[in-house]
């Protein structure tokens, strides 16, 4: 089995790509061995708490916080805060909606909501998408980011998100709309509570951070 010099395990976003990417790059070395690995939340859980990973990078809600909370702490783990933003709609530029000012889901409710599947069994709570509790007509799940922004925009599609998803290398791609919801996204990540970070993990942290506050606050 391969010894990694870092790792990271991440819900399905670009923010922790471009962290991850500044963090090795600043690194240097003639030789190395990194791993950055896109997860479900139970995946991302799984991967910190054994050590597999150092830190993860997760999303959850005002309305997840709770039940998430619960299986961080049942799991030896601690989320960290480092930003918090509003959900929005993100769609392709092709979609009738995509001039709105402002979305509410009843708009939305003729369009396929495309999200990331989280596996048989997954509490709601663990899914990265804002208000995933509210029942939908249409639905497809895909478990690849890159499979989530074409499937949106071949089928005219939506997901909600946290508009960072869409910061970086999807931005031609897809447009972001607020969502009518008082619901807030808190962004951060979750380390062991018996360890400590190493110096990787304390530079990745502190690009993430600057990455978040630069995405969530445009």
């Amino acid at each position: 089995m391969t010894a990694f010099d870092f790792s990271i395990s991440g819900q399905h976003y670009l923010f922790d790509v471009q962290s991850f990417a500044h963090t090795i790059l600043a690194a240097g070395g003639d030789s190395y061995s990194y791993a950055l690995r896109d997860r479900t939340t139970q995946g991302v859980i799984d991967d910190v708490a054994s050590g597999t990973s150092e830190l993860g990078v997760v999303m959850l809600t005002s309305a997840t916080e709770a039940a998430l909370d619960e299986a961080f702490t049942e799991a030896g783990l601690t989320f960290h805060e480092l930003a918090a933003s509003a959900p929005l709609v993100a769609l392709p530029s092709s979609h009738p909606l995509v001039n709105a000012k402002k979305l509410s889901l009843e708009q939305l409710a003729d369009y396929p909501y495309v999200y990331f599947d989280q596996g048989e069994g997954a509490p709601i709570a663990f899914y990265e998408e804002a208000l995933s509790d509210v029942p939908r007509a249409k639905k497809v799940a895909c478990t690849d980011r890159a499979s989530l922004t074409e499937l949106i925009m071949a089928i005219n599609g939506y997901t909600v998100t946290s508009g960072i998803l869409v910061g970086i290398t999807d931005g031609s791609a897809l447009t972001t709309i607020p969502l009518e919801t008082d619901v807030v996204l808190h962004l951060g990540y979750v380390s062991a509570d018996n360890r400590d970070l190493s110096v990787m993990g304390e530079r990745f942290v502190t690009h993430l951070a600057r990455s978040l506050d630069y995405y969530a606050n445009k």
